[in-house]
């Protein structure tokens, strides 16, 4: 059985790096590991060392405390991040990267933020 903190950093994981629009062969390959590793990492049954978290945040330009962000937070919080990683998931399934920028532009401008875009 997977210990609580395994699985939210493994979210934190997955979450991350849906939004680099990173595959997890992408960062296995970075890692010099099996994208079933990487799987592994995601759902919590195979602990991240440390030194692995750290690589992993400077492969996915987030500081290491990012993996650890909301971990005492109340069960109120888990179906808020379900539902973001809807909103993650439905917009990394368009396909057309114009319409995606469209969408993320009006979401930007609706939440009165800027995300930095990757080159």
């Amino acid at each position: 059985m997977s210990h609580p903190v395994d699985i939210h950093v493994g979210r934190k994981i997955k979450q991350i790096r849906t939004l680099r629009r990173l595959s997890q062969t992408d960062v296995a390959r970075q890692l010099n590991l099996s994208f079933q590793q990487i799987q592994k990492y995601e759902i919590g049954s195979n602990r991240v060392a440390a030194s692995r978290l750290f690589e992993l945040s400077q492969i996915l330009e987030v500081p290491p405390s990012y993996f650890f962000d909301g971990l005492h937070d109340n069960d109120n919080a888990a179906p808020v991040q379900d539902k973001n990683m809807q909103i993650v998931n439905a917009l990394a399934a368009i396909k057309d990267d114009a319409i995606k920028e469209r969408i993320v532009t009006f979401i930007e401008d609706v939440a009165g933020v800027t995300v930095a875009r990757r080159a």
